[in-house]
């Protein structure tokens, strides 16, 4: 049995807690799939590269209202996929291979089960491997939800995880999902050509977004793609070259290829925390305190693993707020979850950030809300721009912005100067106009949009 100053399971986030702090300790590093975990790999990254191809894409098919006569050729499905992970993955392989040849690292490749608070088996190959480390770092990340009509189907259909890297495009793709995940996908195989029909439960898409925002990204969306809403799954079967889904009511909905986007959860239930004494959530996220600390001493968690937001930004923040805990035991910092923003990559662009409206309403809040239209805008003229906004939320009495909600283009930059005002506490007039805000740039959105609100 070796023992280790420090066991890191997960090489996403995770792998960035080996500062140079650590230079003078024995690290373990395991990993039972690719390094670099779900962002890099099967996430915000290379779908973002994918994303950017279909927004050229849709910029060729748009360009006739600005008086621009063009035709969208050809989709070279190879050379698209090909660019990502020609990038991607070295970028992966280069990673194990600095935890494999470091000089305090030993990288064990494989799935590590707790034995006991302090211990752990790590099956490599077959081989169990028997280590123990003073802290231990749970950073498994997660993995997507396969609703059991599909699982016991039989049916063939990819995830987020797979998707992206089939080698021809369908000429159909059904969508199971109506979060960020089947709306970024949708985008993506849409504006390459394929026929998208989604299949969601909910009402309408990206139902956690600010309820004007939902609405108004449905109403487009349905102009998109084929939408069914308030849909019950009560089957999956094969037909001729196609996976058909059958709803409640007796409709049928068929596609080429079935992506499922029903969302994620932890990799937490084969660790064998139970063993360590290690608690967890209802939903398997660990539990921790501000700290990262679990409820066992020794024993930390961060990202996807224990975080209610599934964001690679905050689980790189969760990574050096432990990082610096495990190194500084006598200087602990906090998690900072106030002020989370997101995004979302599809057509248009989401983004948000702080209180929806109705939840402000439901906190009591003294709302001032602004909906400020890009078409009003300079800028938005010359994108003869008729449907994006930039809602405002804030406090009449602190004149605190509380939430901010973004729909089209850019709208993942347009919203960070929000964030900075939440997140340093400047009220919102002095942000309106205790700066210069570059005319006609799309900027001004923003602008007028916190201009607008009323304080009086």
């Amino acid at each position: 049995m070796t023992h280790y100053d420090l066991a890191v399971i997960g090489t996403g986030s995770g792998n960035s807690l080996v500062t140079p702090d650590f230079d003078d300790k024995s690290v373990a590093v395991i990993e039972e799939g690719t390094f670099g975990g779900t962002c890099l790999n099967v996430g915000c990254i290379p779908t973002k590269m994918f994303v950017y191809a279909s927004d050229v894409a849709d910029a060729v098919r748009g360009s006739g209202r600005y008086g621009i006569d063009s035709t969208l050729d050809d989709v070279r499905w190879l050379e698209i996929r090909d660019r990502v992970f020609g990038r991607i993955d070295p970028i992966a392989q280069g990673g194990k291979d600095y935890r494999v040849n470091g000089p305090n690292t030993t990288a064990y490749l494989g799935h590590a089960t707790f034995t006991g608070p302090t211990s752990l088996t790590i099956d490599v190959d077959g081989v169990p491997q028997e280590v123990t480390a003073d802290q231990i770092v749970i950073a498994t990340g997660a993995h997507s939800v396969i609703p059991p009509v599909v699982a016991e189907s039989g049916v063939p259909f990819h995830t987020s995880d797979t998707i992206m890297r089939i080698d021809r495009l369908p000429r159909s793709l059904v969508i199971l999902g109506g979060g960020f995940i089947a709306s970024e996908f949708a985008h993506v195989f849409g504006a390459l050509g394929v026929d998208i029909r989604i299949v969601t439960r909910g009402p309408a898409m990206l139902r956690a977004e600010d309820e004007e925002i939902s609405r108004d990204f449905t109403q487009l969306a349905g102009k998109q793609w084929e939408l069914h809403l308030d849909a019950t799954l009560t089957g999956a079967r094969e037909r001729d070259g196609e996976v058909v889904l059958e709803l409640a009511g007796g409709e049928t909905v068929a596609g080429e290829m079935l992506l499922v986007a029903t969302g994620r959860e932890p990799n937490t239930a084969r660790l064998g925390l139970e063993k360590a004494g290690v608690a967890t959530h209802s939903d398997g996220r660990v539990q921790v305190d501000d700290y990262g600390r679990t409820t066992v001493p020794g024993v930390w968690s961060l990202g996807d693993a224990t975080s209610p937001y599934q964001l690679k930004h905050v689980a790189n923040h969760e990574a050096r707020v432990v990082a610096h805990n495990l190194a500084h035991p006598d200087d602990l910092q906090k998690f900072n979850h106030e002020f989370v923003p997101s995004a979302v990559f599809t057509h248009p662009q989401v983004s948000s950030v702080g209180l929806t409206e109705a939840q402000a309403r439901e906190a009591g809040i003294d709302l001032t809300v602004k909906v400020q239209r890009y078409g009003d805008t300079a800028y938005g003229w010359a994108m003869e721009d008729t449907t994006s906004i930039f809602k405002v939320i804030a406090d009449r009495k602190t004149r605190q912005i509380v939430g901010a909600h973004v729909m089209g283009p850019q709208a993942s930059s347009l919203i960070q100067p929000v964030i900075q005002a939440m997140s340093f506490g400047l009220p919102a007039p002095e942000m309106a106009r205790g700066q210069y805000w570059i005319h006609p740039a799309l900027m001004e959105v923003v602008e007028n949009a916190v201009l607008g609100l009323d304080f009086e």
